[in-house]
């Protein structure tokens, strides 16, 4: 059985990484035709699929996060989506300027950690402050 504070810091983890997608999300959809043009850049194949595609898995990835619905696959989805985008957009390996080079693997480093956090998701699930806690059947006695 879960504790309530477990449930309360699990929703506050959900929290942390909603940010990160909603935050990133937004300005790329309001920053459209430069993101496309980023895409391009990393020789991304169909950008005009490839866009809308990764707008919508973090907008709508980071609302189930909020709202604790399908977390474990949510989690799961999306720690799979950051370390594509860690291997994609932060591949220190092609980089020969050494400054851009230590950025980048810090920004690499630092998609695996947020994987690890999404993994933990995976195998915890929502908690009950969550859509998935509220459909959960409770144990214990009721009178």
């Amino acid at each position: 059985m879960m504790r309530l504070a477990d449930s309360f810091i699990i929703f506050i983890a959900r929290i942390a990484l909603a940010i990160l997608f909603l935050w990133g999300g937004a300005m790329k959809l309001m920053g459209y035709a430069g993101f496309m043009g980023y895409l391009h850049t990393k020789g991304i194949p169909y950008v005009q699929i490839a866009a809308p595609i990764v707008v919508a898995v973090e907008l709508l990835g980071g609302i189930a996060l909020v709202i604790g619905a399908r977390s474990r696959a949510v989690g799961f989805v999306l720690a799979v989506y950051v370390i594509a985008t860690a291997i994609v957009g932060h591949d220190f390996w092609n980089i020969t300027d050494a400054a851009l080079q230590q950025d980048a693997v810090v920004h690499f480093w630092k998609n695996v950690a947020i994987a690890g956090g999404l993994l933990l998701l995976t195998v915890t699930g929502a908690g009950r402050a969550s859509i998935d806690g509220m459909r959960a059947p409770r144990s214990g006695l009721r009178g």
